[in-house]
C-alpha cells in the first residue's frame, strides 16, 4: 500500500565463534563498510558518497541527519523501484543490500516520506548484468516470478467478482468479496510496488495521497462500501478501473526485475507493512479486514524465504532456524483468528492486548528477517 511506513532495518554480519575467525570477519566487515555507498539524508539534501560504482552487490548505508522521518529509493527509468527503505527516523541509520545491474539510476530521499523526493543521479558500470550468482539463487528467482504470476492470475477473477457485485449494486456481497480480492496482491505486493505506477492507483489510502492525486482503488471503494454504505455510478466506474489496473499489473509480471536480494528485502517490507498498517488497524480502517491482509503478507514473506532458504541456511544455519521458528509462531497465532469460512476475525473485535501480542510476534520475526538479504549475497 502506498501509505505504508516501514520500519528501518540494519543488515548485520553473522558473528563467528573463534578469535581467529572473528579477526577475519572483522577485516571482511571493514571492507564491506568501506565499499558501501553512503547516503546522508537531511530535510533539504540527499548526499550520495559515490555517484559511480560497479554493478553487482551494492550495500547502501543510510544516515538520516534531518529532523523528519525519511525514505530512500533507488529508481530506474520510469520510476521503477529497484530497492528502497522506508520509515528511517531522524538520527537513525539503515542499510540496504541489493543487486543492481549496470545502467543509469536516481537515488531519492523523501523527507517526511512525501513527494518525488530530492534526487541524485548515479551510474552503475559494468557489462549490463549483476555479478554472477549461485545457481540455486537463480532458480529461486525464477520460482518466485512464477509465484508472483500465480498470485496476479488468481487476483483477476477475485477482483472481477468484487467489481461485478459493485456493478450489480449488491452492497453486502461486495463487502464479502473485498478481502478475498486482495489476497494475491498482498502476497506479491513487493513485485507490484517495483513498477512504481501500479500501487498508487490500486492500493493507496486517503492519507497517502500526493497533492493533486486522484483517489482510486481498493481503499476508496472500501470507504464507499463501509463508511458511506453507497454504491453509485462513481463506485461502479472505480471498480472497473481497479480491474483494468490489476490486469495491467498481471501482464507486467514477466518484466519485473527480481533478484535474490530484492526477494529478501521484499519479504522484510511485507513484515514492515504488517507492523505499520495491519497491526495498527490503519490499512483496512473501514472494513476491519486487516487480519486477512496480515495473513497474506506473512504468506508472501514466507514464500520468498523458503525459496532462498537453501542458500541462507548454508551460510547462516542459526538464522534459518530462527526464521523457521518465528514464521511458525506467527502463523499459529493468526490461525486462532481464522473462521470456518476462511475469513478472519474483524479487527475491531481484537483487543489492545491481543494487538500487542501481534505486534510482538511481528517484531520478533522482522528482526531476523532483516538479515536475510545479507545471508544470500554471493561474495
Amino acid at each position: 500500500m502506498s501509505a505504508r511506513r516501514s520500519t528501518a532495518a540494519t543488515l548485520l554480519t553473522l558473528a563467528v565463534a573463534t578469535a581467529a575467525l572473528a579477526g577475519c570477519s572483522q577485516k571482511k566487515d571493514d571492507k564491506t563498510a568501506a565499499d558501501a555507498v553512503k547516503v546522508n539524508a537531511t530535510d533539504t539534501a540527499c548526499e550520495v558518497s559515490r555517484t559511480t560504482f560497479p554493478a553487482g552487490h551494492v550495500s547502501i548505508d543510510i544516515a538520516n541527519k534531518g529532523s523528519k522521518v525519511t525514505e530512500v529509493y533507488v529508481y530506474a527509468a520510469g520510476d521503477r523501484i529497484v530497492t528502497e527503505r522506508e520509515n528511517i527516523g531522524p538520527g537513525t541509520r539503515a542499510t540496504i543490500s541489493a543487486e543492481i545491474k549496470a545502467g543509469s539510476y536516481e537515488v531519492a530521499c523523501k523527507p517526511g516520506m512525501v513527494g518525488d523526493g530530492i534526487r541524485q543521479r548515479i551510474t552503475v558500470t559494468g557489462d549490463g548484468s549483476a555479478a554472477p550468482t549461485d545457481p540455486r539463487l537463480s532458480a529461486a528467482v525464477d520460482a518466485y516470478r512464477v509465484y508472483a504470476q500465480e498470485q496476479a492470475d488468481a487476483t483477476i477473477p477475485a477482483v472481477e467478482a468484487f467489481a461485478a457485485a459493485i456493478n450489480a449494486g449488491d452492497l453486502e456481497k461486495a463487502k464479502s468479496l473485498y478481502a478475498p480480492s486482495r489476497t494475491g496482491w498482498e502476497r506479491a505486493e513487493p513485485v507490484a510496488e517495483s513498477f512504481g505506477d501500479v500501487d498508487p492507483k490500486t492500493d493507496t489510502r486517503e492519507d497517502g495521497l500526493e497533492p493533486g492525486q486522484e483517489w482510486t482503488g481498493w481503499h476508496k471503494l472500501e470507504k464507499s462500501l463501509w463508511a458511506d454504505a453507497v454504491i453509485g455510478d462513481a463506485e461502479k466506474k472505480l471498480a472497473d478501473q481497479l480491474v483494468a489496473d490489476l490486469k495491467d499489473w498481471q501482464k507486467r509480471i514477466p518484466e519485473a526485475e527480481i533478484t535474490a536480494t530484492s526477494m529478501a528485502n521484499g519479504a522484510k517490507e511485507l513484515l514492515d507493512e504488517v507492523a505499520t498498517g495491519k497491526v495498527t488497524g490503519e490499512e483496512d480502517r473501514y472494513s476491519h479486514t486487516d487480519l486477512a491482509d496480515f495473513a497474506a503478507n506473512v504468506e508472501g514473506a514466507k514464500k520468498a524465504y523458503e525459496l532462498l532458504k537453501p542458500v541462507a541456511a548454508e551460510k547462516d544455519a542459526e538464522l534459518a532456524k530462527t526464521l523457521d521458528s518465528e514464521f511458525a509462531a506467527i502463523q499459529t497465532l493468526l490461525a486462532k483468528y481464522k473462521q470456518a469460512d476462511g475469513s478472519y476475525t474483524s479487527y475491531d473485535k481484537v483487543t489492545d492486548a491481543e494487538r500487542k501480542t501481534f505486534s510482538d510476534a511481528v517484531n520478533s520475526l522482522g528482526e531476523p528477517l532483516s538479515k536475510l538479504a545479507a545471508a544470500v549475497v554471493v561474495k
